[in-house]
């Protein structure tokens, strides 16, 4: 098998966040490589326990040996999305120590060569993080209708010339379909103006496709608001992200669980329940310089953190 490569953004600052206690319960919803999963089991040691999800095969399998040695851990290979069924087939009611997510894709997907996530590599548009889905990126670009490839490259990638490629990628596939990532990276080249820019011009189409192949921001808002039932008083909330939309979708949700009121302001008498998360930063925590210079995807990466205080 080819290694696993995985760097674990902000390892300490996450799991620092979790103020991780011996004998309590905590929830990775991203195991990837195990870089968080390894630590929170150091530190929770011998008598918490670690619930870890991951949908992908090829991160399970690593960490697995990874994580060999530790005894109160249980991997999951399930989308966290199903999070409250699969705590209560453990037997597990409450979180009462933590919760961690490490959203998006992982370095190994993005760079191995067959998962199609890249612009830069010749493969089959695929995109998927659960090898086992039926859904691809090449059913996005073949299948979805001109208005609605327009409505998520805009959405999700924010992307300005999206009727422009859109409008091309229709064109194109009624000659024959597009298979790889090269095929359609070159279209969107051919059909976005010769602007300079760091950014390569398929950047935020691939983005978006991505996104979409795994309802990457529907999950997050879904499981969010899912999580809020699990947790005991005292219990972290934990969430990285690396683009805004995630990062967005995760302040408001803090933000408006830890407002005391949300009535109109011509209300007269406030009939609000009261705040439920206490913000732990209000401001996102951002990698160190020297994390940056070692991994430099990890300066988009945004850490907030939450706690549940309601009783």
């Amino acid at each position: 098998m080819e290694e696993f490569k995985h760097y674990t953004v902000m390892k300490n600052e996450a799991v620092d966040a979790l103020e991780c206690t011996n004998g309590k319960v905590y929830v990775d919803c991203t195991l990837g490589g195990g870089g968080h999963s390894e630590l929170i089991l150091k530190r929770i040691c011998p008598d918490g326990r670690l619930i870890a999800f991951d949908i992908d095969e090829d991160a399970i399998t690593a960490a697995t040996e990874r994580l060999k040695d530790y005894k109160n851990l249980t991997i999951v290979k399930s989308s966290y999305t199903n999070i409250k069924q699969v705590l209560k087939n453990l037997g597990i009611e409450k979180i009462d120590g933590g919760i961690l997510f490490d959203l998006g894709a992982s370095y190994h997907q993005l760079t191995k060569q067959d998962r199609g996530f890249s612009f830069m590599k010749e493969a089959p548009l695929d995109m998927r993080f659960d090898q086992d889905g039926d859904f691809s990126a090449y059913d996005v670009i073949n299948n979805y209708s001109e208005n609605d490839l327009v409505r998520i490259f805009s959405d999700y990638g924010e992307e300005r010339f999206s009727k422009r490629i859109a409008k091309k990628i229709v064109e194109q596939r009624k000659i024959q379909p597009i298979k790889t990532t090269t095929e359609l990276s070159e279209l969107i080249i051919s059909a976005t103006p010769n602007i300079k820019s760091k950014v390569h011009p398929a950047t935020r189409v691939f983005q978006a496709i991505r996104i979409e192949v795994n309802h990457e921001l529907q999950n997050v808002k879904n499981t969010l608001n899912d999580v809020l039932d699990l947790l005991e008083f005292g219990a972290i909330i934990s969430v990285i992200s690396f683009h805004s939309l995630e990062d967005r979708i995760v302040k408001h949700f803090f933000k408006y669980y830890s407002t005391r009121c949300h009535c109109d302001k011509t209300q007269m008498i406030c009939n609000c329940p009261p705040p439920i998360l206490e913000l732990v930063n209000k401001k996102p925590i951002e990698a160190s310089a020297s994390e940056i210079q070692e991994n430099p995807p990890s300066r988009s990466a945004k850490l907030r953190i939450a706690r549940y205080i309601k009783k």
